[in-house]
């Protein structure tokens, strides 16, 4: 199985802005009919190199082109005015069918903060607040709130509106996800965080609800390629642009899975773990086997006709062969099953 995520990084020596989104809606059109389980659609703000600002915008372009694909949009709730991210998530619940969820984050660049006018040292409590607000929005039902009567319209089509989650990479993050009773989703890990998480739920009176706390080794950005060499020659630069992006945000940050000190693509590729380029065989296995690839087939402005195979390959050769494979082997029919349900998808 796996996910396809998109950041939108266009940097100089990248594809255009415009063809890079316009390929990142194909990507998913095509993806839903080959094997892929849903578009991770990520956040931030001021990036020199076109990060995305507005994944809400974009979501509703891909859900406008499927009908299928789950949407998962990170999203920097300190950054957003509760009412009005109430009212853009009820109508993409709608557009959507209900097939959008989200991540929350609370931030952590300065920039960020300064961009909007923000104190980043009051992140949590602006967090805290937004999130009760929004959640009381979402219900359906009017809200009174500081003296004032609001009333988010249309209702979401998901009764009480979609599935929230709480992401990060620190204890903080895992108190804050089981204080209000979210899922967590981390986006790297330190010892703990399940204890804390879990604690966090109880005291509070909540059931754990779901949560993913990705192995350390678990790449960021996955490519499949038949020659991993002429692969590292053809993507490395553009791979090298995301891991250098995400350290010089996170200078003294080690848990993130996409934060890479690499000084250069060889260094990249034989020291990190972050970015990763495999071959079909490995690609094959890990699916078989059950496992996710995270493909990020844009991955720092990697132009689209050089994406497209490598996603190609994914959709049309490793989920074929890994379906075939697993009919083949002990773990027994019911998985081959599942392979050939998700690939007998294509075309409809």
């Amino acid at each position: 199985m796996y996910s396809i995520r998109f950041d939108m990084r266009a940097p100089a020596f990248g594809a255009p802005t415009t063809n890079l989104y316009a390929a990142a809606i194909d990507m998913c059109a095509w993806a839903e009919h080959h094997g892929c389980l849903a578009a991770v659609l990520c956040e931030h703000h001021g990036s020199e190199d076109g990060y995305l600002p507005s994944p809400l915008i974009l979501a509703s372009a891909i859900a406008a082109r499927t009908e299928r694909l789950m949407l998962s949009l990170t999203v920097i709730l300190p950054f957003y005015d509760p009412v009005r991210l109430a009212e853009d998530i009820a109508v993409l619940d709608i557009i959507s069918k209900g097939r959008a969820s989200y991540v929350f984050g609370i931030g952590y660049r300065a920039e960020e903060f300064e961009h909007f006018g923000l104190d980043r040292a009051v992140r949590g409590k602006l967090a805290d607040q937004k999130l009760a607000l929004l959640r009381a929005l979402l219900s359906g039902e009017p809200v009174v709130h500081r003296g004032r009567r609001i009333n988010v319209t249309p209702s979401p089509q998901t009764p009480g509106g979609p599935a929230l989650m709480w992401g990060g990479a620190s204890l903080a993050a895992a108190r804050r996800a089981g204080r209000n009773g979210l899922g967590m989703l981390a986006n790297g890990t330190v010892p703990g965080m399940r204890e804390v998480y879990d604690k966090a739920c109880r005291e509070h009176g909540h059931e754990p609800g779901m949560t993913y706390l990705p192995d350390p080794d678990t790449p960021w950005v996955t490519f499949v390629a038949d020659d991993v060499d002429a692969a590292w020659d053809e993507l490395g630069d553009y791979l090298l642009h995301d891991a250098r992006g995400y350290a010089k945000w996170n200078p003294d940050n080690d848990v993130s899975a996409g934060v890479s000190a690499a000084c250069d693509v060889a260094d990249l590729r034989e020291n990190f773990k972050s970015h990763r380029i495999i071959d079909t065989a490995a690609a094959v296995d890990i699916v078989r086997r059950g496992g996710m690839l995270n493909l990020s087939p844009l991955c720092g402005g990697v132009p689209p006709d050089i994406a497209w195979p490598y996603l190609k390959r994914v959709g049309d050769v490793v989920l074929s062969e890994a379906a075939r494979t697993a009919g083949e082997s002990s773990e027994g029919d019911a998985l081959s099953e599942a392979f050939n349900e998700l690939i007998n998808t294509k075309g409809m």
